[in-house]
């Protein structure tokens, strides 16, 4: 006589459907193992589409983390858990699911938003009563010279002020010492510590660092090349005294300097703390400039 099988009809048996990855309840559909798969771009980037600040600095575990707690969020507040397209468990293009997104976005957004609305409420009115004191400063100046007096020159405070931060420029095969070098690139910038090996481009800062040694810009005479400078230096008094050193003026300088894309590599201080004289031009495409 045939069998029955345990699967037919009238039988007591029942079948369990099994679903993959971890679970958690009320979310079913997000597994922290699927999403460990992921690359780590790929998940900052599902996080950013969510409106999740702060995830630059988190590592793979913490962005699985975040990035399952952030679908948990939005698979509860869009009712149903939504049916997942990719390992991520992304949300298939509903109207429910599009609705979900749209509500956790916001409220992700407005956390971060609130905590700054005081501070830019402060800062409003600063930027406020600065802007017409900047423009007034000019007016006053016109002003001025149509009366026939003379504009006073701005002081060296405001010079400080608004001299522009200049990046350290970079190549294809940047020294290593430029790598290693603390990077200045305004005069508000110090060394981290006495002996540090400082590099920059900026013109503000090498003057300043120049005029702190009596320095004078020059260049090595027989390096010209068709009657511009040629090799860039410095004429500090007593400090590497040479009779082909040939100064010249600041805009000769800095316009070879930044025609050939150099930055400068210096010490302001010695480890002992005494003045340091040191220096070098750099080209970030060759070990020497």
């Amino acid at each position: 006589m045939a069998q029955r099988s345990s699967s037919g009809r009238g039988t007591t048996a029942t079948r369990t459907k099994r679903q993959p990855g971890n679970q958690t309840p009320g979310t079913p559909n997000i597994s922290e193992s699927e999403i460990s798969r992921m690359k780590v771009d790929d998940i900052r980037g599902q996080l950013r589409r969510r409106g999740v600040a702060g995830i630059s600095a988190l590592r793979k575990p913490e962005l699985v983390k975040t990035l399952a707690k952030t679908l948990r969020a939005e698979s509860r507040g869009g009712g149903a858990a939504r049916k997942p397209t990719g390992p991520a468990g992304r949300a298939a293009p509903t109207k429910k699911a599009a609705a979900a997104k749209k509500v956790s976005a916001a409220r992700a957004k407005a956390a971060p938003a609130a905590k700054a609305t005081g501070a830019r409420a402060k800062a409003a009115p600063a930027r406020k009563k600065a802007a017409p004191a900047q423009k007034a400063q000019p007016s006053r100046a016109r002003a001025k010279a149509a009366g026939g007096a003379r504009a006073a020159p701005p002081s060296r405070a405001g010079v400080t002020a608004a001299a522009k931060a200049t990046p350290v420029r970079t190549g294809r095969s940047s020294a290593r010492s430029v790598r290693s070098s603390q990077q200045v690139t305004s005069l508000e910038d110090r060394p981290e510590r006495p002996g540090r090996s400082l590099v920059t481009a900026n013109h503000e800062v090498i003057r300043r660092w120049a005029r702190a040694r009596n320095a004078k810009p020059a260049t090595i005479a027989g390096t010209e090349r068709e009657g511009r400078p040629g090799v860039l230096t410095f004429n500090i008094p007593g400090y590497r005294e040479s009779s082909r050193i040939r100064e010249i003026t600041w805009d000769d300088w800095f316009r070879t300097f930044d025609l050939r894309g150099l930055n400068l590599i210096y010490q302001e201080q010695l480890r002992d703390g005494r003045q340091s004289n040191f220096f070098r031009t750099e080209n970030p495409d060759r070990e020497d400039a």
